[in-house]
């Protein structure tokens, strides 16, 4: 039985051509445009050690409490990337309430993407929309303070309502649907 080449992997880039890392006013390090860059260009992929979603929490419940600094990025409901560990530039995109990049995941992979043209000179943001629930504690949340200057900042890089009362919203509204 004749064998079939084995197919070729694609390469690893662990740096867009069109961003770089450097020291931000946002937040610690920024992503920068080093060329114009297209609405609708995919821009970089997040890369990192793929992990559990237990070994994720066992690694980071040791940090401090003060300390909401992670690089951890939910790529699907069995994994979890920490771009702490063999990460790229992609972990040095801040958070924007304004952004023009957003996050797409295909096959468990996580890319950014623009939104919308962007120049030579700009930093690069998505929205975090980080979850959260109505009875975490205040202090803790308050580690989430956005700081992206933009004019309609809403002051934190949380999603905008928590997911328990999400989930119950969603929850009341199928089973009102269900009566009718």
């Amino acid at each position: 039985m004749a064998r079939r080449p084995a197919a070729k992997k694609k390469p690893v880039v662990l740096n867009s051509p069109l961003v770089e890392a450097r020291n931000s006013p946002i937040h610690g390090r920024g992503v920068y445009a080093i060329m114009p860059i297209k609405k609708g260009a995919r821009v970089i992929e997040y890369l990192g050690e793929r992990i559990s979603h237990g070994e994720a929490d066992a690694r980071y419940e040791k940090k401090g409490d003060d300390d909401g600094h992670t690089f951890l990025f939910i790529a699907s409901n069995r994994t979890v990337i920490d771009a702490g560990v063999d990460g790229n530039d992609a972990r040095f995109i801040n958070h924007s309430c304004n952004p023009n990049c957003e996050t797409v995941i295909e096959n468990s992979r996580v890319f950014i993407d623009a939104i919308r043209n962007i120049k030579p000179g700009e930093e690069l943001g998505y929205d975090y929309q980080l979850t959260w629930e109505s009875t975490d504690d205040p202090a803790e949340l308050a580690l989430y303070a956005c700081r992206c200057g933009a004019k309609k900042c809403r002051g934190t890089m949380l999603d905008k309502e928590p997911t328990d009362l999400r989930d119950a919203k969603a929850k009341k509204k199928a089973k009102k649907k269900a009566r009718k």
